[in-house]
């Protein structure tokens, strides 16, 4: 799974970035709205949020943009990620519905804690769109079993505290990534860290998704966008 920042370069740049994401044989697909205070995110990521943001990106433009990529490319599911505040502003009725419109199966919301969000989940399960949860290693056994009742779709295992973009040792991860499995029967996403084919190869077996996000936006600040293909490709060379 792939993530990418709705704006960053710019919309127009958004849409050939996920093209080339296609055509180099993504899975899935996560379009963050941008938000000024994206907390759960690094650097990285922050730095897009904000170009994004200066470039005049809106919660009205992001949602049109998604709905064109999903006709774009109906083979691929796309999610939306962004912050609360998004969505509270929006209004939690509309916010399910319109993602529903836009053509998106899931929605991940980082900063919602589980226990405070009956009215929003409430209002995706009525648009049949899927609320992906998280796991972290700080989470118990109990909550992850709560968690795991509640999600649908796939569960997003963070790999490690901290932000996107720092380095991960995934050889660590087998006794957390062994919790989660037994707590959830759905399919485990993995992220936090994945930037090269080497860190792919070490979750095989371990995880039916590995998510690639700020290496990606690395490789357009250094490269451009014309290099994001070639990257996604040498992943799963």
């Amino acid at each position: 799974m792939t993530h990418i920042v709705l704006g960053y370069p710019s919309f127009e740049d958004s849409i050939r970035i996920v093209d080339a994401m296609v055509e180099a044989g993504v899975d899935l697909i996560e379009l963050q709205i941008p938000f000024s205070e994206p907390m759960a995110d690094g650097p990285v990521i922050l730095h897009a949020n904000q170009r994004a943001l200066t470039a005049g990106s809106s919660v009205a433009r992001c949602f049109e943009v998604a709905a064109e990529l999903t006709k774009r490319h109906p083979k691929v599911p796309f999610l939306f990620m962004s912050y609360y505040n998004i969505a509270f502003a929006h209004g939690a009725a509309t916010f399910a519905e319109d993602t529903r419109k836009a053509g998106l199966r899931g929605v991940i919301i980082p900063d919602l804690p589980f226990e405070e969000g009956d009215d929003f989940y409430a209002e995706l399960e009525r648009a049949s769109v899927e609320p992906i949860f998280l796991y972290s290693p700080n989470t118990s056994d109990t909550r992850m079993k709560q968690i795991a009742d509640r999600a649908r779709g796939f569960v997003y295992c963070v790999a490690r505290k901290g932000v996107t973009g720092a380095a991960t040792n995934f050889s660590d991860l087998e006794t957390y990534l062994a919790r989660c499995r037994v707590a959830t029967k759905l399919p485990l996403a993995l992220g936090f860290g994945v930037k090269e084919r080497g860190d792919v190869r070490t979750l095989v077996g371990k995880v039916e998704i590995a998510v690639v996000g700020s290496a990606t936006i690395r490789v357009i600040e250094e490269q451009g966008i014309g290099a994001v293909g070639t990257f996604i490709e040498s992943l799963s060379a």
